[in-house]
């Protein structure tokens, strides 16, 4: 396992668009973005192609790759923050020099599609990556607080950290209008099988995850604790096979425990619907599983090492322990 250095104060963080492109990024949330990371004592620099766009809102193959490798080889450059998610990130995974990668480690932080990216880094290279808010996501007025001290405590400190639920969470198009939010009151989180497990993280987005089922990329699944959520386009039928998807992958008899996402409204997923997919597989019949943990593409969303270690406790009520290592 290599372990990234931390960030401090005066880094440079380069902002890479491996999915879609910075152009769809509003100038106000761009500028507010900005002064939250600046606010941290972190530098911004971006990458050459972020801004291009094509009909897919996003740069080509060879633009995308250039820009992952110079963020890489860059001395400068002490952390690497994603522009936004999107649904083409796996398209780089055959390009990438892992090679580059293993040699100049560094912070990769991300979600949602970037997914792809950062667990077959980190299968391939064996560099801990990060499951986290994109450089937009920065971009938000209200409800981030949460989002900035996880970030902070997993991306700025050595010591482990225990992810406490957030008072409250939104799940409305805050990009649309930053004033016309609603919150809701954070209920803590559900305790669906009990039990106890220590392993690797593993995961983010569910749906972009199983796009490496069969490849060189999907990283091996021994003695992990999965951290999965899925977004508003998936429902009750849907998570169900592609959960079971991930449930027939080779070792998956050893995983330790599951850690679930909080789901979007739009997903339909009441409590009673995720326990009662969970409880009809065996195979998860004695593992821990959480739910309604705070990540995922609802607001606000932690940070946590893919490839970092978890002390997972679901009793009575559930808790959560992580480190790098």
């Amino acid at each position: 396992m290599v372990i990234p250095e931390k960030l401090k104060e005066g880094d440079e963080i380069r902002v890479i668009a491996p999915a879609r492109s910075l152009k769809i990024i509003k100038e106000e949330q761009r500028n507010i973005a900005n002064n939250r990371l600046t606010q941290m004592g972190l530098k911004i620099s971006f990458s050459k192609n972020c801004e291009s766009s094509d009909e897919f809102m996003s740069s080509t193959i060879e633009e995308r790759i250039e820009d992952l490798h110079e963020a890489f080889s860059d001395k400068n450059v002490k952390g690497i923050l994603t522009v936004i998610g999107g649904h083409n990130s796996n398209q780089l995974l055959k390009y990438i020099d892992y090679d580059l990668i293993k040699n100049n480690p560094k912070i990769l932080c991300g979600y949602s599609d970037i997914t792809a990216l950062a667990n077959a880094i980190y299968g391939k290279t064996a560099l801990v990556t990060y499951s986290g808010p994109h450089y937009s996501t920065f971009g938000m007025k209200k409800g981030i607080e949460y989002t900035i001290e996880y970030f902070k405590k997993c991306l700025f400190s050595e010591r482990p950290f225990t992810v406490l639920p957030s008072e409250e969470w939104s799940d409305d198009p805050w990009y649309l209008s930053q004033d016309n939010r609603k919150f809701y009151k954070n209920t803590g989180y559900n305790v669906i099988n009990k039990g106890r497990a220590c392993g690797k993280i593993l995961g983010g987005n569910l749906c972009t995850l199983n796009l490496l089922q069969g490849t060189e990329f999907m990283p091996d699944l021994k003695d992990a604790v999965l951290f999965i959520e899925d977004d508003e386009l998936t429902f009750p039928e849907n998570f169900d096979r592609d959960l079971q998807s991930l449930i027939h992958q080779p070792d998956f008899e050893r995983v330790k425990g599951i850690v679930i996402g909080r789901f979007q409204l739009a997903s339909r997923m009441e409590d009673e619907k995720l326990v009662k997919i969970i409880r009809s597989k065996r195979e998860l019949k004695n593992i821990p599983v959480i739910s309604n943990v705070d990540f995922g593409h609802t607001t606000p969303n932690m940070t946590f090492p893919i490839g970092g270690h978890v002390e997972l406790i679901a009793d009575k009520e559930a808790e959560i322990m992580i480190k790098d290592h």
